[in-house]
Order: C-alpha cells, then structure tokens, then sequence
C-alpha cells in the first residue's frame, strides 16, 4: 500500500525516467570528455590537476570507471572511453612514467613563465587564462618528448637491425669456412690417392725413358 504522502504511479515513472534519462546524459558526457582529452597527459584523462596523491587517482577512476563502463551504457564510444580511462589509470600508477609527466609539466609551466618573463609572484599565474595557456604549453612539450622518444626508439631498432645484420653476416662466414673445411677434409684421402697416382706416373715414365736410351745405337 502506498504511504499517504507519496507521489501518484505515473509522476513517479515520469521521475524515474528523467532520473534515467540524466545518468546516461552524465555518462556521455563524461565518455565525451575523455575521448577529447589530450592523450598523453593521463591527469587531463582522468580529470585531475597534476600533484594529486594516489588515493585520489585510485578513487576517481573507480568512479569514473563505474559510470561508463561498457556494461552500463549503450554508448558505442563507452569502450574506447573505458581503455584511455584504464591506461591513463594505470600510468599514472607506475612511478616511473608519473614522474616522467609531472616533469613535462613543470617544464611547460617554467617555459610559459620564461617566455613571458614572469616570476613565481606575478599575479598572472593565479588566472584562468594562465591554467589554460599552461595546459596549452603542456600539450606542446609532451608532444616535443613523444616525438624525440620516437627518434630514439627508432635509431635503436635501426642500430638493433644493424647490429643483427652483422652477427648474421658473420654466422654465415663462419657456416661457409666450416663447410669448406668439412669438404676439404672429406676429399683428403680422395686427393692423397690422386697425388699418388701422379707420383707413380712420373716414376714410370722416367724408367721408359732410360731403357729406350740404353737401346738407342751408338754413331
């Protein structure tokens, strides 16, 4: 039986799917706002400020992990959105890679002051648009590193190939003497029998010689 205070059936359908209706209106959004952000920067990902301590890494992806997870939406962009969430996650739990981001960003933030010849106290850094142009800068220098890593990465693998190149090189010099040596011993008894025969050729032939000699007339 329905308390007397209660809503009638159909306003409390109607609330039920305006309350639907704005989860998945939360949950598109929140896919939205990841598939645009900026990749490389795993805090703007997950939607957080840099210098954050891990408790709130682990907590605001549980959350937004919950929210637009495949299983809980119909978005068709939710599994795409799932794995940037997930990798920026679990990259900014690996302290190698955080330390190698948050130094990116207080890179962009000293360039940013340099270029404008601002000081730790100019009031300019407390402003909205600093936050932005930072942001901005912060795009650019992760951007610069991803593209040197890739450089190096490359001219590894082009030394790597070199250096596999040469070892095969030598490994088939080293297969092609054993073989000719294999060879050379195989007809050793071959060529022994050989030099023999030769030897005894020459033998009988001198013989031949002398006894026509001592047959020939004299005068």
């Amino acid at each position: 039986m329905a308390a007397k205070d209660d809503p009638p059936a159909d306003t409390r359908d109607a609330l039920e799917v305006l309350e639907s209706e704005a989860k998945e209106w939360d949950k598109d959004a929140e896919i939205d706002r990841i598939l645009k952000a900026f990749r490389l920067d795993a805090y703007a990902v997950l939607g957080l400020k840099p210098g954050v301590p891990e408790s709130d890494i682990k907590n605001t992806y549980r959350k937004k992990s919950l929210l637009i997870h495949p299983d809980k939406t119909k978005n068709p962009l939710a599994p795409d959105a799932f794995d940037r969430l997930k990798k920026a996650q679990t990259e900014l739990m690996d302290e190698k890679h955080r330390t190698t981001l948050d130094e990116a960003i207080a890179d962009a933030r000293m360039l940013l002051m340099r270029e404008n010849k601002w000081t730790v106290d100019s009031p300019e850094l407390r402003t909205a648009d600093f936050e932005r142009k930072w942001a901005d800068k912060t795009k650019e220098v992760l951007i610069d590193n991803e593209q040197r890593r890739r450089r190096q990465v490359k001219a590894q693998m082009q030394e790597e190939g070199r250096e596999q190149r040469k070892a095969d090189e030598e490994l088939d010099a080293r297969k092609r003497k054993r073989q000719h040596d294999e060879d050379w011993e195989a007809t050793r008894d071959q060529r022994i029998s050989s030099w023999r025969q030769f030897q005894k050729g020459k033998t009988g032939d001198g013989s031949d010689k002398k006894k026509k000699k001592k047959l020939k007339p004299i005068g």
